[in-house]
């Protein structure tokens, strides 16, 4: 079947949230057959900003539930909200 790219929205428990901390411990959550492809910040209003977070799954996992999970269990993260899935 091949490999699945997700993008996923983060959005912070607010604007004083520190972005890079947050991103470091996102990467240490990612569960096992996700990779990082890469994390953009984008502006949302009055200084709050969303992460967005490009994830590559191994071939054989099935579904983002299993990483929305263990993203929306780090300290500092109100939602996370799929935005796009597709093969590679």
């Amino acid at each position: 079947m091949g490999e699945v790219a997700a993008k996923l929205k983060i959005m912070p428990e607010g604007a004083d949230v520190d972005m890079e901390k947050l991103k470091e411990a996102i990467k240490s959550a990612l569960p096992e057959g996700a990779r990082l492809h890469g994390f953009a910040e984008e502006p949302i209003a009055f200084g709050l900003k969303a992460l967005m977070l490009a994830v590559i799954l191994a071939e054989g996992v099935t579904g983002t539930e299993g990483l929305e999970a263990a993203i929306a269990s780090v300290e500092g993260v109100q939602s996370v909200e799929v935005e796009e899935v597709g093969l590679l």
